[in-house]
C-alpha cells in the first residue's frame, strides 16, 4: 500500500509559477493602455513604464497572503475571523499601495479621485486572497481523498483477510468430516484420501505462505480435482462430473479458493441428501468482449428457492461473493435456481485488472 504523500511542491511551484505569469500578463497589458491613452505619446516611451513599477511591490506584497493563509489552516482560523482579518487588510493595503506614490511624487489630485483607485486595489486584494485560501483548500480537499481512499483500501484489506480466515477453516473442517465418515466405509480408502488431502492442505498454505492469494485457473481446477476425487471415494458411482472448459481460460487468474466453494455447495446440497446418482457441470470460458473470465458450477439436484439462498448464512457461497465484490466490485455471483430446477453459480472476473494483479 503506498503511504499517504502530502507534500504538495509540485502543486505550489505550478501555482507560483502562474501566479507570476498572471502579474506579467497584467504588466504588460497596463504598459500598452498606458502608452496609448497619452494622444500626445507617440512610439514607445520609457516614462509611460514608470507607474507600472509599482505593481511589483504590490505583487510581492500579496504574495504574502499565502502564508498568511498557511497560517489560518494550521490555527483553524474561522470563517469569520477570516472575513474580518481581510475586511481590515485590504482597505490597509489599498490606502499603503496608492498612498506610497502619492507622497513620493507628490500629487495635485483631490482625495475623491483616489477613491476609484483604491476600490480597485481592494478588489485585487480579495481576489489574490480568495484564489490562496482556494489552492489551500483544494490541497486539503487531495489529501483528505487520499486518506479516505487509503483508508477503505486498508477496510478492504483486513476484510478481505478475514474472510479468507473464515474461508480456509471451513474447507478444511468439512474436508476432514468427510475423510472420517470414510474411515468408517472403507479405511482402505481414506488412507488415500488423507494423501490427497495433503496435497490440497499444501495448496492452500502455500497461498496463505506467499500473502497472495492469486492463483491460474489451471491451479485451481487441479485443486477442485484432487477435491472430487476425494469425494468420489465416499460418494461413489453417485457423482458424476461434465468437464466444459476453455482451453485458453487456463492461464487467466482468479482468487485461491474461489471455485472450490461453488463445488463443494453443490456437493453438499445436491449429492449429500440423496441416494440417486448426480451430474456436475463445471464450466469455463473467457469471454473477449466483455473481458471476462467466466466459471459456472452447476447441479442437477433439487434445487433451491432463490429467496431462501439468498438469506441464508451459509458460509461458503456468501464468502466468495464478497471476495469478489471487495476485489472486483459487482455483484459478485449470479444464482439461478428453483425447486426442482438444479443449481447453477456462476462467477465472472475481470482479465485485464486479475492479470495485472497476478503480475
Amino acid at each position: 500500500m503506498k503511504e499517504l504523500t502530502t507534500s504538495t511542491t509540485p502543486s505550489t511551484a505550478r501555482m507560483w509559477r502562474n501566479y507570476a505569469l498572471a502579474w506579467l500578463a497584467y504588466v504588460a497589458l497596463l504598459t500598452v493602455v498606458l502608452q496609448l491613452a497619452d494622444p500626445k505619446q507617440r512610439g514607445f516611451h520609457w516614462t509611460g513604464f514608470i507607474p507600472v513599477v509599482w505593481l511589483v511591490p504590490q505583487a510581492l506584497v500579496l504574495a504574502l497572503h499565502w502564508p498568511l493563509s498557511g497560517w489560518m489552516e494550521r490555527r483553524q482560523v474561522s470563517f469569520a475571523m477570516r472575513c474580518l482579518i481581510h475586511g481590515i487588510g485590504a482597505p490597509v493595503y489599498a490606502v499603503v499601495s496608492y498612498a506610497l506614490p502619492a507622497l513620493t511624487y507628490g500629487t495635485t489630485q483631490p482625495l475623491a479621485y483616489y477613491v476609484w483607485p483604491m476600490l480597485y486595489a481592494m478588489m485585487g486584494y480579495g481576489v489574490i486572497a480568495t484564489t490562496f485560501h482556494m489552492v489551500r483548500a483544494n490541497a486539503a480537499r487531495r489529501r483528505q481523498e487520499a486518506a479516505m481512499q487509503q483508508a477503505h483500501a486498508l477496510l478492504v484489506a483486513t476484510e478481505l483477510n478475514a474472510l479468507r480466515s473464515k474461508l480456509n477453516p471451513h474447507f478444511l473442517f468439512n474436508t476432514l468430516h468427510s475423510i472420517i465418515a470414510l474411515t468408517r466405509k472403507d479405511p482402505d480408502a481414506a488412507e488415500t484420501a488423507l494423501f490427497q488431502f495433503s496435497d490440497m492442505l499444501r495448496y492452500v498454505l502455500d497461498t496463505e505462505k506467499t500473502g497472495h492469494d492469486r492463483v491460474t485457473l489451471d491451479d485451481e481446477l487441479g485443486f477442485v480435482r484432487d477435491y472430487l476425487e476425494l469425494e468420489s471415494l465416499r460418494l461413489g458411482a453417485r457423482l458424476h462430473v461434465d468437464w466444459e472448459l476453455d482451453d485458453n481460460a487456463g492461464g487467466h487468474v482468479l482468487p485461491a479458493l474461489s471455485l472450490q466453494p461453488l463445488v463443494e455447495n453443490s456437493i453438499k446440497h445436491a449429492f449429500n441428501p440423496h441416494s440417486r446418482p448426480g451430474r456436475l457441470v463445471i464450466r469455463t470460458r473467457v469471454d473477449e468482449r466483455a473481458g471476462r473470465l467466466v466459471l459456472s458450477v452447476g447441479d442437477d439436484g433439487p434445487g433451491a428457492d432463490l429467496a431462501r439462498v439468498r438469506a441464508s448464512t451459509g458460509l461458503g457461497l456468501r464468502t466468495v461473493e464478497r471476495r469478489l465484490q471487495l476485489e472486483y466490485g459487482g455483484d459478485g455471483l449470479a444464482i439461478e435456481t428453483a425447486p426442482g430446477a438444479g443449481f447453477v453459480v456462476t462467477m465472472a472476473i475481470p482479465l485485464a485488472a486479475n492479470d495485472k494483479d497476478f503480475s
